[in-house]
């Protein structure tokens, strides 16, 4: 995504994602939640799309609690479908809440989905898109691989010239200790 590192510097929406989420390690099991269902989101979409309507989505999504959204029934589902400020799509809602419902299994199993990706971590984009493909709703490659390389799974999300690049090494991202 090397273009990203010249569209997104003073952008009002990539350049803060750019120079500051954008690849670097994430922990936060919310955290880690939150980006994989805007990249959900964002199939079929652009990621300006999504980027505009994060905050909408924190809001419906309760700041993306995964208990709190695990525990969804029809009448959340109702609530978000019905929600004008997020992307209205069934499936990718069904998949958020089936998703929460199984990072907790993930938690149960591993301690935390941060814990379930270092666990698999390091495996091949292939790999990892198998393992999404078996265990999660709505993830395909594209979504898998901006997932991972957006969380500092798999490299590749600023080139090497890029100034963010430099501050990402030093975070340590899992694929720095690939071995």
């Amino acid at each position: 995504m090397s273009d990203y590192c010249d569209l997104a510097p003073a952008h009002p929406f990539h350049g803060p994602y750019h120079d500051h989420e954008y690849g670097f390690p994430v922990k936060s099991d919310d955290a880690l939640f939150e980006r994989l269902v805007l990249e959900i989101n964002q199939a079929g979409l652009s990621w300006l799309t999504v980027l505009k309507k994060r905050n909408a989505f924190r809001t419906a999504f309760e700041d993306f609690v995964i208990d709190r959204v695990a525990a969804y029934g029809d009448a959340e589902r109702a609530r978000l479908l019905s929600d004008a400020g997020i992307i209205r799509n069934r499936l990718k809602v069904d998949a958020a809440i089936h998703n929460a419902g199984v990072i907790q299994t993930l938690r149960q199993e591993y301690g935390s989905f941060h814990a379930w990706l270092d666990w698999h971590h390091p495996l091949a984009h292939a790999d990892w898109v198998k393992l999404f493909k078996r265990t999660f709703r709505f993830t395909g490659p594209e979504i898998v691989g901006e997932f991972l390389m957006s969380t500092g799974y798999l490299p590749g999300a600023h080139r090497d010239d890029c100034p963010v690049q430099r501050r990402i090494i030093a975070a340590a991202p899992p694929w720095t200790r690939e071995t």
